[in-house]
């Protein structure tokens, strides 16, 4: 792909507390190997010393445009404004406590290329490290041999995203049209990815590129951290989630393939004793006809 022809790649760097973070993102944004992007840099009203480091950051490459959020709207929100501001035909939701391997941009719009018009996300594997960058493991297993196993499903994945998790988000680049058709991210919801994938893949391919591009870290502040745990502050948004496929589901293979996830998010639910969204969740397998003897033990003892 010549340099005139490389579409235009907006990365929406998203930053809430991430200083500690942030130099290593973004320097892993200049240090890309794919040069037609566009920069969008948000910062939800941090308290640390983001700013600072983002403004620095920006005067140095100005090309690359600031917006400093007056007050926290939370990740939905923050990235729509980003989004509503881009102009690229593909867009990176990029938290800034992540890492963008060099090759990840240029790997992943040559795999959009072979996948065709009707690929509306590429994504891939993604290396875990921990608070000081050192190696946890990797998001997919691999066999002895270096290869994905199983291997994540790819092309039409709305029944495999409805039972089960398997997408590392941040390592997702998403077309543009995808986006514009579901109107962005459901900024109702506490948290985006679940309701994407949901929304997206009823109409568009999700194509894996088996390659680590992206560094995902874990610490004690990241969103993955305070799922599943009592009071989780995003269990409300995944029922919600989880009424809209309801109301997506074509076939009964569909419908089955969503009553697994929502019996594994009741028994999570129960499991610590979020009492009211368990009821809900209950009485949405029930709407599945996929309550199994367990559930229901379960359900009299929460």
């Amino acid at each position: 792909m010549s340099a005139a022809s490389a579409p235009l790649v907006t990365v929406v760097a998203l930053c809430y507390n991430h200083a500690r973070f942030l130099e290593a993102a973004l320097t892993s944004i200049s240090a890309q190997t794919y040069s037609n992007l566009e920069v969008i840099l948000v910062d939800d009203a941090s308290t640390d010393d983001s700013p600072a480091i983002l403004r620095r950051y920006a005067a140095a490459h100005p090309s690359w445009q600031l917006h400093l959020l007056p007050e926290n709207v939370g990740n939905c929100r923050a990235f729509n404004h980003g989004f509503r501001q881009s102009k690229g035909e593909f867009l990176l939701d990029f938290a800034t406590d992540d890492v963008l391997l060099p090759e990840r941009i240029s790997q992943q719009i040559r795999q959009f290329a072979q996948a065709g018009p009707r690929c509306g996300v590429v994504y891939s594997d993604a290396e875990l490290i921990d608070e000081d960058g050192r190696h946890v493991r990797n998001h997919f297993r691999r066999d002895a041999r270096g290869q994905l196993h199983p291997l994540p499903a790819s092309g039409l994945v709305f029944t495999e995203v409805l039972a089960r998790y398997f997408i590392s988000t941040p390592t997702m680049t998403m077309r543009r049209a995808v986006l514009e058709e579901l109107g962005g991210y459901d900024e109702t919801l506490a948290y985006e990815d679940f309701d994407f994938w949901v929304r997206a893949s009823r109409n568009w391919e999700f194509h894996l590129l088996p390659e680590v591009t992206t560094q995902k870290r874990l610490h004690p502040q990241s969103m993955s951290r305070k799922g599943y745990r009592p009071h989780d502050p995003y269990l409300a948004s995944t029922i919600r989630v989880c009424r809209k496929a309801l109301a997506l589901c074509r076939t009964e293979q569909e419908r089955a393939a969503l009553a697994v996830r929502v019996r594994w998010e009741l028994r999570q639910a129960i499991r610590y004793r979020n009492r009211p969204e368990a009821r809900a969740l209950y009485q949405l397998l029930r709407e599945l006809r996929g309550v199994r003897p367990l559930d229901w033990l379960l359900a009299l003892a929460r």
